[in-house]
């Protein structure tokens, strides 16, 4: 459809299944930029992309309007002396992962300009979790953020109004008309952000199970072939893995929970487990796919040197300093991370062998505890959530409980505790734990 057609015209033309070329998704995205669609044809046009899909070429061409319609990111002029690398996931409980892999991958030699958002639904948010660090700023002015970038090799931060100004109006349009679930501006909306921050390489981590957006396998390899393909196409290579999340990735959920927890982690008190698998997996991408280590088995090494010398620990110190929070937060913790003042063991009803996780239902328990938002710009406590998680396939009794419910009061606590248990299904014999790692899918620019 020819871009000198009205705004009208061209929202009619994929109303009616037409495909639309660069120039005229351009001024599309243009006119959400500036205001001059009003929010009536936004969402509109979200109602027939919805309903009538894209083209792989539309998406491409969606992505990199909805990339190019604020400042994109220019690295050269920092003369930074090794690559520019990202992850994004779909999102889930327990997922702390960006916690830890932004300092890790930076130990390593890499650049992390990660834009991270707020919990959504079930799902808890990076910059939520970051928040729940005393002074800790998610909104810092650009040059401090490319200071960051530059001198520490990470800095995790909220969506400024310069980077992809179009996909902030878009998405408020949809997330109110019932079209955020339309898989071209599900793709476009998470690479416009990403991309804006000139990238050398991308991996994502698209989840599947019951605590994901995508609870299906099938919709969960196509998102992530569709998130590689386009991102590849706007030129970023991009790796995406298929992750399980039938169950919490790490054995807690929460805001200041799953900050202490990345800090286990970081500094070596972590076991090996789910968590810390996925996370090694996704960074040891990011170093393959930036050059930073000839194969992975290198990667692997190398990421395991950085974490035990400390210097993953290091880096992640040095990013909350810099981003107003307390220089001696891995020292001190317990000093600065907020507390519950009440905490409740949820004992089982019967001992035996966990066999199925309502994952969702783990995570809505703690936005009900008021570790999430059920309504857009509600204050959080960053002190609530659940802890000690018991895992699929992990034996429970009156000693080890289904989880630890910290909550404000004891009414919420014994509340969140009628929520895990039945959200927890306890039966006998074992049973086999579904495979963490379950797709991965790399793409080259073309």
């Amino acid at each position: 459809m020819a871009v000198r057609a009205l705004p009208q015209e061209l929202i009619r033309a994929k109303r009616d299944g037409r495909a639309l070329d660069a120039a005229a998704i351009q001024a599309l995205v243009a006119g959400i930029s500036d205001g001059s669609l009003s929010d009536a044809q936004v969402g509109a046009l979200a109602m027939a992309v919805f309903l009538n899909g894209m083209s792989e070429a539309e998406t491409v061409a969606l992505t990199e309007a909805i990339r190019d319609s604020g400042e994109v990111l220019a690295w050269s002029g920092l003369d930074l002396p090794g690559p520019v690398l990202d992850k994004h996931s779909t999102g889930g409980v327990g997922d702390l992962v960006s916690l830890v892999l932004g300092p890790w991958v930076a130990a390593c030699g890499g650049h992390v300009p990660m834009i991270s958002g707020r919990g959504l639904g079930h799902t808890g948010g990076t910059l939520d979790k970051l928040e729940a660090i005393p002074g800790y700023s998610v909104t810092p002015d650009l040059a401090t953020f490319r200071r960051l970038v530059k001198e520490v090799g990470v800095a995790i931060v909220g969506q400024s109004g310069e980077l992809a100004p179009a996909d902030k109006r878009l998405y408020a349009v949809r997330d109110v008309t019932a079209t955020v679930e339309s898989l071209p501006l599900i793709v476009s909306s998470i690479l416009g952000k990403k991309l804006a921050c000139g990238l050398d390489a991308l991996v994502m981590d698209v989840k599947t199970g019951s605590g994901a957006f995508m609870p299906t396998h099938a919709a969960a390899v196509e998102l992530a072939e569709a998130i590689a393909t386009v991102a590849s196409r706007a030129g970023t290579p991009t790796t995406a893995l298929v992750t399980d999340m039938s169950q919490p990735l790490a054995p807690c959920a929460g805001n200041a929970v799953e900050v202490r927890e990345a800090l286990r982690l970081l500094t070596g008190e972590g076991d090996d487990g789910r968590l810390l698998t996925v996370t090694r997996e996704l960074a040891a991408e990011l170093l393959l796919a930036g050059g930073l280590a000839a194969d992975r088995d290198a990667a692997l090494a190398r990421l395991d040197d950085r974490l035990a010398s400390g210097a993953a620990a290091e880096r992640f110190a040095r990013m909350v300093a810099g981003l107003g929070g307390p220089a001696d937060l891995l020292e001190r913790p317990d000093r600065h991370l907020p507390a519950a003042p009440v905490r409740l063991a949820v004992p089982a009803e019967r001992a035996g062998i966990v066999q199925r996780l309502d994952t969702r239902a783990l995570g809505l328990a703690v936005v009900e505890l008021g570790g999430g938002r059920r309504s857009p710009g509600e204050a959080i406590d960053p002190a609530v959530g659940l802890t000690e998680i018991a895992a699929l396939g992990e034996a429970v009794d009156a000693e080890r409980p289904l989880a630890v419910v910290h909550a404000a009061s004891r009414a919420d606590a014994e509340q969140a505790a009628r929520a895990v248990r039945a959200a927890v299904t306890v039966g006998e014999g074992e049973m086999t734990e579904p495979t963490l790692i379950q797709d991965v899918i790399r793409r080259e620019v073309p």
